[in-house]
C-alpha cells in the first residue's frame, strides 16, 4: 500500500504541475497572437461581454481559440500514437514519423489536394476527402510496417524499412507535384509545413471528437499493452490474441496520425519523443501511468510548439515543423546515448 501510494505521489508530482503549466500556455494563446488586442478586450470575450461579432470576438473565438485547442489535441494525439507504435514494434526508435506513417498520410492528402484542383486541406469543402486520403495512406503504410515486421528480424531494421517507405511515399508525392498545378502545389507545400492554426471553429467540431474517440479508444489497450511488454509468448498465455491486438493498435495509431495529419499537416518528431519523456520522468513502461502520462506530455509539447511558433515569427507563426526538431532531436539523442543506463529499457 506504501509503495503504491509512493508511485501515486511521484505520478502527480509530475503530472499537477505538467497540467498547471500547460493551461497557463493555452491561456497564453488566448490572450497573445499575431494582432494585438488589449487584454482587457480579450477577457470580456472569454466571459461572455464582449461585443458579438466584434474584431476581439472575431480572433478570440474564431482563431485563436481553435487554435490552443488544435495545438493541444494534435500533441496529445500523436504522442500517443508513438506509444502504441513503440510497444507494438516493440522498438523504441519507432513513431508516426519515422517510420513513414506520417508521409504515408501525407500521400493520401496529396492525391486529394491535388486531384481537387489545390483546395485547402482543412477547408469546408475539402477536409473530408483530405481526411479520408490520410487515412488510407496511414492504413497502406501500417499494413506495409506490419507485413515487414513478420520477415525482417530486429527491431533497427524495422526502422530502416520504415523509413525506406517514407522515401518511396516522398518520391510519389514528388512526382504529384510536379504534374499538379502551380496553385495546387503552393498549396500543399504551405499545408506540408505544419501549422496548428489552420483548423477553424466548424473544423474543431470534427477534429476534436475524432481526437478524443481515439484516445479514449488507447485506454482501453492498457492491459494487452503491458502484456506486450512481457514478451509475446506471455501474452497469449495471458489470453491476448496478438493479431487481433496489434491490429486494433495500428489502426488506433494510424487514425490518430492520419487525423492530425490531415488538419495541421504532418507534424514531426512529437509522436517519437514525447512517450520518452513520459518514461523518464516516471520512470515506468506501465501503461496504467505512462499512456495518461504521454497524452499529457503530449498535449504540453503542442502548446509549446504553438506558443514558440508565435514569439518566434515576427509578427507570423512559423511553422511547426521548424520547431519540433530542434525540441526532439537534443531528447532523442540523450535516449540512443543513455539507453543502457534507462530502468525502462531493461
Amino acid at each position: 500500500m506504501t509503495e503504491e501510494m509512493t508511485i501515486s505521489g511521484k505520478t502527480m508530482r509530475v503530472m499537477l504541475p505538467l497540467a498547471v503549466v500547460s493551461v497557463a500556455m493555452f491561456v497564453f494563446l488566448l490572450f497573445f497572437g499575431t494582432i494585438e488586442i488589449p487584454a482587457e478586450d480579450v477577457w470580456r470575450v472569454l466571459t461572455g461581454r464582449g461585443e458579438d461579432g466584434g474584431l476581439a470576438s472575431l480572433i478570440v473565438v474564431d482563431l485563436r481559440l481553435p487554435m490552443a485547442c488544435c495545438a493541444f489535441l494534435s500533441g496529445m494525439a500523436l504522442s500517443v500514437a508513438g506509444l502504441l507504435l513503440q510497444t507494438t514494434f516493440n522498438n523504441p526508435l519507432a513513431g508516426p514519423s519515422i517510420l513513414g506513417v506520417s508521409t504515408g498520410a501525407s500521400l493520401g492528402v496529396a492525391v486529394m489536394m491535388l486531384l481537387l484542383g489545390g483546395g485547402s486541406a482543412v477547408g469546408i469543402a475539402h477536409y473530408a476527402g483530405a481526411l479520408t486520403g490520410a487515412c488510407v495512406g496511414a492504413a497502406v503504410m501500417l499494413v506495409l510496417l506490419l507485413i515487414f515486421s513478420r520477415v525482417v528480424k530486429g527491431t533497427a531494421m524495422l526502422l530502416i524499412v520504415g523509413i525506406l517507405l517514407g522515401y518511396l511515399a516522398s518520391s510519389a508525392i514528388s512526382i504529384l507535384n510536379f504534374y499538379a498545378t502551380e496553385e495546387g502545389v503552393h498549396s500543399f507545400v504551405i499545408w506540408g509545413l505544419g501549422s496548428f492554426s489552420g483548423v477553424t471553429l466548424g473544423d474543431l467540431a470534427v477534429f476534436g471528437p475524432l481526437i478524443l474517440i481515439g484516445v479514449m479508444a488507447s485506454f482501453l489497450m492498457i492491459k494487452p499493452l503491458n502484456a506486450l511488454l512481457l514478451g509475446s509468448d506471455y501474452a497469449e498465455s495471458m489470453g491476448v490474441n496478438l493479431r487481433a491486438t496489434r491490429n486494433r493498435l495500428l489502426l488506433l495509431s494510424g487514425v490518430l496520425t492520419a487525423v492530425v495529419t490531415a488538419f495541421c499537416g504532418p507534424i514531426g518528431f512529437l509522436g517519437l519523443v514525447m512517450p520518452h519523456v513520459a518514461r523518464l520522468t516516471l520512470a515506468t513502461s506501465n501503461h496504467e501511468r505512462l499512456l495518461p502520462a504521454s497524452a499529457l506530455w503530449g498535449g504540453f509539447s503542442g502548446l509549446l510548439c504553438a506558443c514558440l511558433s508565435l514569439l518566434a515569427g515576427n509578427g507570423g507563426l512559423l511553422p511547426v515543423n521548424a520547431i519540433t526538431p530542434l525540441l526532439a532531436i537534443p531528447i532523442i539523442m540523450y535516449v540512443i546515448i543513455n539507453r543502457d543506463k534507462l530502468s525502462y529499457f531493461r
